[in-house]
Formats: structure tokens, sequence, C-alpha cells
């Protein structure tokens, strides 16, 4: 099967992290025996350019994925009128949520949007939030469908790592036994991520006990600003550790080293962190967003909780330091093996090569 991936989003030598979910996505499906094109354009006219340079080489797609509804959608559209060939949505766009506001319900682009949204087979938001967000902006669909971003395979093989290293649990160099370690990972764009949120919580832990360390990784736009934030909080210094942006290797090895994972964010289209955190195995303690309800059933129910500035010791406590009722290692056995059904590049690349083939019968 050959299929087109159009999207605004993709690494490239000047990003190499925009758009990394839709080349998961992309590796997924030709994990899978597909063959994949990808057309990455912000413009109608690029995206046209690239189009027809497939063209000369000869080359037809049987389906298309539209990923996240923007000028592209022109392009799909024209396919299936001119000739007949289906696509598909895969949506990750944040603005849909209230919280971020980008779209006006009533503008002429959203109604082209809309048009774009009814004329595909499938459209596949990343979340049930997602989902929920679009349908309140009256976005209709023949069919919906979640999909989910992919987990790379080697956050799978953190319990292993633990249970063959460490039964105790695993510490970064130099950090006492005792201590346990709470991580959070994230682009630092303050609105949206809500750090400073999460400072003045770890401010409070630190008035009640310091046998803790939070790990603060990633870096953006409103980086330093976090940091001389923290600064006026007056933590001390070494409860907070900050790493600069890492690779994904590095970040499950920091996942490796962990004892629970904290997201503060005010809204997320998916949240790949709390799949990856959940795919380590790790408790985690979330503000309601992205996919961080719906991992709720897929590890053990009090491995979770729901972010609250003024329930952050007492989450902390009752996850770290509290008699857990069940083996940690089982615990972590267990979200494991879901994570990976659902999050692994094998899992979501099956699912969305059957939805193309649904879609190529029904056309």
């Amino acid at each position: 099967m050959k299929v087109l991936f159009l999207t605004p989003w993709y690494p490239s030598e000047k990003d190499a992290m925009s758009g990394l979910f839709v080349q998961k996505h992309a590796d997924a499906v030709r994990a899978q025996g597909c063959e994949v094109r990808v057309i990455f354009s912000q413009t109608w006219r690029d995206t046209w350019c690239q189009w027809s340079a497939l063209r000369r080489e000869g080359w037809m797609p049987d389906l298309v994925q539209l990923n996240v509804i923007q000028k592209q959608g022109l392009l799909a559209l024209w396919l299936k009128h001119r000739y007949g060939i289906p696509y598909v949505i895969v949506e990750h766009f944040t603005g849909y949520l209230p919280s971020s506001k980008n779209i006006s319900p009533h503008s002429l682009h959203t109604a082209f949007m809309r048009y774009i949204c009814k004329n595909a087979e499938v459209v596949m938001p990343v979340s049930k939030d997602l989902k929920k967000a679009m349908q309140a902006l009256d976005f209709k669909a023949k069919r919906w469908e979640i999909i989910d971003n992919v987990v790379d395979d080697f956050f799978f093989d953190i319990p292993k790592q633990r249970n063959n290293r460490d039964h105790s649990g695993l510490r970064n160099s130099g950090i006492p036994d005792n201590r346990k370690t709470l991580l959070n990972i994230t682009c630092f764009d303050e609105p949206h991520k809500n750090v400073k949120g999460l400072l003045r919580a770890a401010k409070m832990l630190s008035e009640k006990r310091q046998d803790w360390q939070l790990v603060l990784v990633g870096t953006g736009i409103d980086y330093k600003d976090v940091r001389a934030y923290a600064d006026t909080l007056d933590i001390p210094e070494n409860l907070l550790r900050w790493t600069g942006e890492l690779t994904p290797r590095k970040v499950a090895e920091e996942m490796a080293h962990a004892d629970a994972f904290v997201l503060s964010s005010r809204y997320e289209t998916y949240g790949v962190v709390l799949a990856e955190a959940a795919a380590a195995g790790l408790p985690i303690l979330s503000t309601p967003v992205g996919i961080a309800e719906e991992i709720a059933d897929l590890i053990v129910p009090q491995e979770i909780a729901q972010y609250k500035p003024g329930k952050f010791a007492e989450f902390i406590e009752t996850i770290l330091w509290s008699p857990v009722t069940a083996d940690r290692q089982q615990l972590a056995s267990i979200a494991n093996a879901n994570t990976y059904s659902r999050f692994s590049a094998e899992a979501v690349g099956k699912q969305l090569k059957e939805i193309y083939t649904q879609c190529m019968v029904s056309e």
C-alpha cells in the first residue's frame, strides 16, 4: 500500500524535534509494509511543487494521511475528487482546546477546516480530550478513532533494567539511597507547561522535607525566566537539577533513575511524556490533561494522581514514602505490558494499517 503523508511539521536540519511524532507514525506504518512518502510544507505552493515532483516520478498514493487540518488539506480533497483516493486525518493541534483559544468558531478558515474534516474517511485525534474539543467546535466526521503517538521501544526496557540492576530502585550517581527523584520533562513554554506552578509546589514540599530531588529536563523560550523565578523561591539548591535539552535515549536514562514523574501542564493535546513514564513503570502525578486520565486505566489506580499544588507534598508522601500494597516491580510490569500493547510502534503501526485497509475496502 502506498501512503502519502501531508504535514506542516516534520523533523529537519533546522529543528530535529519538530513533528517528531509524525515521523514516528510514518516509520511505524513503514514497518507494517507500507510505502510512505512525506510532503512536509507550510505553504500551499510548496505543497503543490512537492506533489508535482512525485507525479513526475510516476508515483501515486493509494491513500493520503493528512496530519493536522491545514492548507495541505486542499491536496487531500483534490486527490479524492480527481482520482478517488481516500484520505484520513490524524489531528495533533493544540489550538482546538478551550484553554488554547486558537480557533475562531465562526471564521471562514474554521469553516474550511470543518469541510476537510467531514470529507475524510476517518478522523483520528490523538486523545479523547482532543476529540471532545473538536466536536465542541462543531467538527463532524464519518468516523472517529483515537490514535496514539508512538513511544520508543527503549522506554519499555526500563522496568527490566530496574529488575536486573537494583530491586530497591535505580539512583542517580551521588544521590543517597533514601532520597527520591522526581522527574519533569518540558519545553519551557510557561503559559502552556506551568513550570512555575510546579516550582511553587516544590517550594512547599521543601519546607516539609528535603529527602528528594526534582529533575527538570528540557529547554525552551521561557527557560531563562523560569530559572530566574526558581532563584526567587529560595529552594535549596541541591533539591533542583536542570539538565537542559536531552536526546530521547538520555530522557529514558533519566526515567530509569527516577522514582516518579510529574507533569504540571495547563493543557496538552496528548502528552507523550506521560505515555513514556507509564511505559517506564513510574508513578505519575499529572494535571488532568491529554492522556493523563486515559492511562490511569493502564496502570494501577493508586499510581496516578491529579496534580494540585496544595496536595503535592501529600501525593509524594503517599506514593514514595508510604508502604505500597503491591510489589513495585509487579506494578511496573503491569504498566509496561499494558502500555506496550497501546503505545509501541508495532501497536500503533498495526492500528493505522488496519484503518487504511478498511478505508480502501469501503472505497
